[in-house]
């Protein structure tokens, strides 16, 4: 009597996830999970999908994402779909909750593009309130230091008080029991900044206490980006957690040689013991605001602090000077990346600075006849928002370091999206469309920096380890059946800085929990994406 199942995948060349050699066989699968692999000769299905030449893993996860507004707009996620990423994890630094009503006021008021009502107000209603909108991939989320932060203490440059502090950490372990993977923080952006070490550490023991982890964007990724790695090490330790660093890089020219010390002292602190990982996406310029180019002292109260500051005279004569000034003291991307010609801006709200988009900031200094920083200044005023930009400020050969550390995997540090509608109004960084694709096809395929048994756990079981997540990530017998079907040797990106919205070709077939969203690459516009909650959820439920 042969066995019957809904599906399978039949002579395909299987990567299970844990960086052992492939081989050829079949991936059976029933309802939301993987039921068999091996030969599985005299089974049948109700669908067979023919890999033959192609290869079998599991989805891709993306640590570090920037779809929860994306998902929202279109839910089909199609710019990572199409790349085989079949799970999104948010929150960095900020997290859809937990937050008070004057926070929703204000994140309603400073929407840009994609407009949206807000009826949530902690992370796991936002959580849920996403998988009954229905969408494509599965999602998971951090809960945000400087979200915690705001609720707590607002935007002062200032610790918490000792009954403000226990606030946060009840909020953390609130969003923990909700399904948090962990806290995450971003330390140049205002107001996180703010938060010194001390603060840091206690935030981090409310996530070590649910079997969570710790997760930064670094202090300084420039000037001072070895002291910076040592808080994160000293956070670990002292708070007896796992940390990962967020897009591990060395920015600017003079700080380009610290790679090898950086990645020694991650190397260091895990023969020690520590479970430090780190994340990167395959490229040599980053995206964020203009508000990266500015000291937290201006920003200090807000947004609309900030805004009103940016127009006083007198302030913007001290910004002149500091921006202009090589410091220490904060994380200065304009000076980082070399100047205005290596600055491009991607984003703006305002309708009439959308011809701007694509431009770098020498171009638009040039046509408005300022100075760069001036134009700085004014844009963001102007727009009512930090300004998208994207900085160049990295070194290939260092990007290639970090992909062959066995603790480094991917993470986009962009939305999911899609060439249409409302994501036309604005550019990107080409990562939100070819990231994985990437480093399959430049990284593995080309240049060989990495095996592709390697590069699939690099994408897979990793970030799944760091996570906890039990039953994703590898091929196995139990498993969510999250499969790819990809071809090694056509697996291609397309997006680049001057034409970002494209997207990746060579992904043929993707199933998320069981049903494809993928088929031939072409998306099927099924919407099977679930919660992914971290450990201290199961740990609330007893």
């Amino acid at each position: 009597m042969s066995i019957s199942y809904d599906l399978i995948i039949r002579n395909g060349t299987i990567y299970d996830g844990s960086g052992q050699p492939s081989y050829v066989g079949d991936v059976a699968i029933n309802g939301k999970s993987i039921a068999a692999l091996g030969k599985l000769n005299g089974a049948t299905a109700r669908k067979t999908v023919d890999a033959s030449g192609l290869a079998v893993a599991p989805g891709f996860i993306n640590i570090m994402s920037w779809a929860p507004i994306s998902l929202i707009a279109d839910g089909r996620s199609q710019s990572d779909i199409r790349q085989g990423v079949t799970l999104e994890v948010f929150g960095e630094a900020s997290s859809e909750g937990p937050m008070t009503e004057a926070m929703r006021k204000d994140k309603l008021a400073r929407q840009g593009d994609i407009r949206y009502d807000i009826p949530w107000t902690t992370l796991g209603d936002y959580l849920e309130y996403l998988e009954q909108r229905g969408v494509s991939t599965n999602f998971a989320s951090f809960v945000g230091a400087s979200t915690l932060r705001i609720y707590a203490v607002g935007y002062d440059d200032r610790p918490p008080s000792p009954s403000e502090l226990e606030l946060m950490r009840k909020l953390a372990r609130q969003a923990m029991e909700e399904g948090a993977m962990g806290v995450s923080s971003a330390l140049i952006y205002a107001p996180g900044s703010y938060a010194q070490t001390p603060e840091l550490i206690e935030l981090a023991r409310v996530s070590a206490a649910y079997g969570g982890i710790y997760i930064s964007h670094l202090r300084s990724e420039g000037n001072r980006l070895l002291e910076a790695i040592d808080e994160l090490i000293e956070i670990a330790r002292a708070a007896n957690i796992r940390a990962e660093i967020y897009h591990l890089k060395a920015i600017g020219k003079q700080n380009w040689g610290k790679m090898s010390a950086a990645l020694q002292k991650v190397d260091d602190a895990r023969l020690q013991g520590l479970q430090i990982t780190a994340d990167m996406y395959t490229y040599t310029a980053g995206a964020t605001g203009l508000d990266a180019s500015m000291p937290g002292w201006v920003q200090e109260g807000g947004h609309h602090a900030w805004l009103e500051r940016l127009k006083d005279p007198a302030v913007r004569a001290r910004l002149r000077v500091e921006m202009s000034t090589p410091s220490d003291d904060w994380e200065n991307m304009y000076l980082l990346s070399g100047g205005g010609d290596n600055m491009l801006f991607s984003s703006f709200k305002n309708e009439a600075l959308k011809p701007l988009t694509g431009k770098t900031l020498g171009q638009v200094t040039a046509m408005r006849g300022t100075s760069e920083i001036d134009t700085m200044l004014d844009l963001v005023v102007e727009d009512d928002t930090r300004v998208g930009t994207v900085y160049f400020t990295m070194t290939e050969s260092n990007l290639v370091q970090q992909l062959k550390r066995p603790w480094v995997c991917l993470g986009s540090d962009a939305s999911s999206q899609a060439p249409e509608g409302v994501f036309l109004k604005s550019g990107v960084h080409p990562r939100a469309y070819g990231c994985f694709s990437r480093f399959l096809a430049k990284y593995v395929r080309d240049e060989q920096v990495v095996p592709l048994e390697e590069a699939i756990r690099k994408m897979t079981s990793l970030p799944a380890s760091t996570l906890r997540i039990q039953d994703r990530g590898r091929l196995e017998p139990g498993a969510f059946a999250d499969v790819v079907v990809f071809d090694p040797v056509k697996i291609q990106d397309h997006a680049t800085f001057d034409q970002p919205q494209q997207y990746a070709t060579g992904m043929l077939h993707v199933f998320v929990n069981g049903l494809q969203v993928l088929e031939n690459g072409e998306h099927t516009g099924v919407t099977p994406g679930q919660i992914v909650r971290g450990p201290g959820w199961k740990k609330s439920k007893g």
